[in-house]
């Protein structure tokens, strides 16, 4: 997992908003990044462990943090 952190309401509204700036900058690559340090909603992660697999999802380097507060540690592990 690439980032583990969770995060409040207020801090991923302030994340999205300094990832929209970067992109009217030009600076995708820089915006996607901190754009995955975002936790992606559990039922997403579930959603594309299930459909995709695990290998893929790890692969993308999104923030899974919500999902293993939600289903437990072992999750990304099964």
């Amino acid at each position: 997992m690439q980032n583990n952190q969770t995060m409040t309401l207020h801090e991923k509204l302030q994340t999205g908003m300094k990832v929209i700036e970067l992109e009217k900058q030009g600076k995708f690559e820089e915006a996607e990044k901190l754009h995955k340090q975002i936790p992606m909603a559990p039922y997403l992660v579930k959603f594309y462990k299930d459909h995709l697999g695990l290998d893929a999802l790890l692969k993308t380097g999104w923030n899974f943090s919500e999902a293993v507060a939600e289903y437990g540690p072992e999750f990304l592990s099964r």
